[in-house]
């Protein structure tokens, strides 16, 4: 019974003040010798804000709109997540050295935790960022689903947890401020759920142009279709049916949920939703940034 505990629902572990799910602490290590290809691409989110999207918008992309192509592997080798290890599993950096280049790559590490070699390198990041409310439920769902996370316990206590970045990548308001900074003297394009859910196509000309890819009209509209949640959500190669239930038990919630802008009223009470926005504000303070509620 205790060996099935130690492999299911274990505590965070923290790497330079960054709780992380104990089996990624443990990737870190190894992830000091990776070494960054000209023509990488990072994608890199907070967790449950559009990461899968966006991974599928930019492999769509590099397969010039062709579906079959897109499916030749779940998106998680065909965009190997740079920190990932978990028991039985390839780890991130072995299925990363199986991929051909230009390589998509997909991280949620804080810069306090992020390979120099991906700095040192330039290497292009494509940057999702959500409304803090709707990635703490989302986050809630997924915590209860994904077996490699502790057990979230309520919903009020998680809330909690979240304000203060004791889940697993540490604080929301860090992590958006610090990548939105990265701006300034790194190529980053920083977008945004709620603009992506408005106007897909819009933000896949975005990322197009940031790529240095063109593509015609048509194929484009292919793409904005084929990665819709209605689509992704139905699709294997992306909604993570895949994954062994012992690890994401899509009984409890499915990976593709909702998928839409302001499902936190559905969770927050009002005095949550107040204790949240002053908590907000608080930490938020004499930053630029603005999301969409």
């Amino acid at each position: 019974m205790e060996l099935v505990q130690d492999t299911c629902r274990p505590p965070l572990k923290y790497v330079k003040g960054v709780p992380l799910i104990k089996y990624f602490a443990e990737a870190l290590g190894p992830l000091q010798s990776f070494q960054a290809l000209p023509d990488d691409l990072l994608i890199s989110t907070y967790p449950k804000s559009g990461t899968t999207w966006v991974s599928q918008i930019l492999d769509m992309i590099y397969q010039g709109g062709n579906l079959d192509k897109c499916h030749r592997a779940p998106i998680y080798i065909r965009v190997p997540f740079l920190e990932f290890k978990a028991p039985g599993f390839p780890t991130g950096l072995e299925t990363l050295k199986e991929s051909p280049a230009p390589r998509l790559i997909k991280t949620h590490l804080p810069l306090s935790l992020l390979p120099q070699t991906l700095l040192d390198q330039k290497t292009k990041v494509v940057y999702v960022a959500r409304n803090a409310k709707d990635v703490a439920v989302s986050y809630y769902h997924f915590y209860c689903m994904a077996k490699v996370h502790p057990d979230p316990g309520t919903w009020d206590s998680f809330v909690e947890k979240f304000m203060a970045g004791e889940v697993s990548y540490g604080s929301w308001y860090q992590h958006v401020r610090e990548w939105w900074e990265l701006r300034h003297t790194h190529p980053v394009l920083y977008l945004f759920y709620e603009d992506m859910k408005e106007n897909p196509k819009r933000e896949i000309q975005k990322i197009l142009e940031f790529v240095g890819h063109s593509l015609p009209e048509k194929i484009v509209d292919h793409i904005v279709h084929h990665t819709s949640f209605e689509e992704m959500k139905k699709n294997p190669m992306t909604n993570y049916t895949t994954i062994s239930s012992d690890i994401m038990d899509h009984a409890v919630s499915p990976f593709m949920r909702k998928g839409k802008a302001g499902d936190w009223k559905t969770l927050f009470t009002v005095a949550q939703n107040e204790q949240f926005d002053a908590d907000y504000a608080q930490k938020m303070a004499g930053c630029d940034l603005s999301f969409c509620s």
